[in-house]
């Protein structure tokens, strides 16, 4: 079972494979470099891939091999308090076919590494395997950093429904926004996608693929305003290009906002772009038994601490 460490004072300015070796000495040092070097351990959010990498008293370690007989042998010292399991994640719905999670930010939606922490192992840890042994599985995506309501399939068949559900359009997808500048009332956004995958970077481009989303202004604040956004289609980024598209980028947004924004949203203590899957509407007729329970049914995500200060 993978675990998060908090490094505490006693290992400031240490290397990472001593530090690594002091706190769990039973893990054999061969098993320590070989995760270092695959990039399996990740000082905050980063990979550490040498061993000579120095860490700092507060930072977080994220470490992929199971602890549980480590954080015995070391119940008398410091080390033993610095060991916590990954939290779970939190729900608004789940039934025998499908579970509906409120995603927090910095976090991966499938693990990015054998054993990696995301939503879905999260998912795992909490539940174990679904209906006949099948492992629960996200239906669609949520870039790292945006919040909010994602479906999990927790059976195959539901997997299969809920994936041609998607594909036809049936669900809804309505997102919460704050973005830089003053939002017209609404908007209607059709505007061709193309994505550098070398980058991961995309934008508005007569050669990419057709998108349309739709906005709404929910309210006005001081220098930004909330919107609700629906996406018609599902690209990549889409919510971000598309609202930066039409002169209001999403408030927070590195890669497609405005400079200017951006340096206002760092003096606020904005850390990532404030987008957050807000609801997810169910069509009212489902021919599959097994989604029965969640026709007609809108399921909503609460947001967030850095988006509900700004509402």
């Amino acid at each position: 079972m993978s675990f998060l460490l908090k490094i505490s004072s006693d290992h400031d300015g240490r290397r990472i494979d001593k530090v690594l070796r002091a706190i769990f000495p039973n893990v054999p040092l061969s098993a320590i470099m070989r995760a270092l070097r695959k990039g399996e351990v990740i000082l905050d959010s980063k990979r550490a891939r040498e061993p000579d990498i120095r860490v700092a008293g507060g930072q977080e370690l994220y470490i992929p091999w199971d602890v549980e007989k480590e954080a015995i042998t070391t119940e008398s010292g410091k080390e033993a308090s610095m060991v916590r399991k990954l939290p779970d994640v939190s729900y608004i719905y789940k039934d025998d076919a499908v579970c509906i999670v409120n995603k927090p930010a910095d976090l991966l939606v499938q693990p990015d590494i054998k054993g990696g922490d995301s939503v879905i192992t999260r998912v795992w840890a909490m539940f174990g395997k679904g209906v006949q042994g099948f492992a629960p599985a996200a239906v669609h995506r949520l870039d790292r950093n945006t919040t909010g309501a994602l479906a999990v399939a927790m059976s195959g068949g539901a997997l299969r429904e809920l994936e041609l559900l998607f594909k036809e359009r049936r669900i809804q997808k309505i997102y919460l926004a704050i973005v830089a500048g003053k939002a017209p009332e609404s908007g209607d956004i059709k505007a061709p996608l193309l994505k550098d995958e070398d980058n991961n970077f995309v934008c508005v481009d007569p050669k990419g693929k057709p998108s349309h989303s739709r906005f709404e202004k929910i309210s006005d604040g001081d220098g930004f305003s909330v919107v609700s956004v629906e996406l018609l289609t599902g690209r990549t980024h889409q919510a971000r290009v598309h609202l930066a598209h039409a002169g209001i980028p999403i408030l927070g947004d590195q890669k497609y906002g405005r400079l200017s924004d951006n340096k206002n949203a760092r003096k606020m203590g904005i850390e990532r772009p404030l987008l957050h899957a807000w609801k997810i509407v169910f069509p009212d007729k489902i021919n599959d038994k097994l989604l029965s329970a969640v026709a007609g049914k809108c399921f909503t995500a609460p947001p967030p601490d850095d988006i509900r200060s700004l509402l």
